[in-house]
């Protein structure tokens, strides 16, 4: 992607995506120990909530940094309340958003609202080809900062670990590269010298 290895002057660059839905999760307490010893057993049974969140994710190629919001759905509205967070977060020159051909992404209503905000402009990526959404990536290294091993009871607590770990994923973050790095030479640990 020319956009990833050379972006036009002046403007950023951002990868967007969403991930979900995230379904909040109660399990029953542990049934413990019997008085004599012995673990209860009992059947496996959990509860899903009908309350489903949508995370929307855009991850800024040049400096690591994410901006996330989650939704009750997956839909034009919601997308355009986060193209307006990554306005924000981006005041200055064109941003182009690198996404995938969502419905909601190219709606008649988003078309609309992109023209009354010039300083967006949508590149999107072939069908069958999510690898190329940088965003992807940073997905897999928040579901184990936000979701791994953890159970929601709501939708506020979905948010407040979204919330949390992008706070943290962007203290740390770094610029993202287009490509596989160059392996490292690896130093020999023996020298063999041969003598005829």
């Amino acid at each position: 992607m020319e956009l990833y290895t050379c972006p036009p002057e002046g403007a950023t660059v951002v990868c967007a995506d969403e991930l979900g839905p995230v379904i909040p999760r109660s399990f029953p307490p542990a049934p413990g120990w019997s008085p004599d010893g012995h673990r209860i057993k009992s059947e496996v049974d959990y509860g899903r909530g009908p309350e489903k969140t949508w995370v929307y994710g855009a991850l800024r190629v040049r400096d690591g940094h994410e901006v996330t919001m989650t939704a009750s759905s997956r839909n034009s509205a919601f997308y355009q309340q986060f193209l307006q967070k990554v306005e924000a977060a981006n005041p200055t020159g064109d941003i182009y958003v690198v996404t995938d051909n969502l419905s909601s992404h190219n709606s008649l209503s988003t078309r609309t609202w992109l023209e009354d905000h010039p300083r967006i402009r949508h590149v999107f990526i072939p069908v069958g080809a999510c690898w190329l959404n940088l965003q992807e990536g940073w997905w897999r290294i928040f579901r184990k900062a936000a979701l791994a091993g953890q159970s929601f009871a709501g939708p506020p607590e979905i948010d407040q670990a979204t919330r949390l770990a992008t706070s943290q994923l962007n203290a740390r973050a770094r610029p993202w590269v287009w490509g596989r790095p160059t392996p490292p030479t690896r130093a020999l640990r023996r020298r063999y010298v041969y003598s005829v």
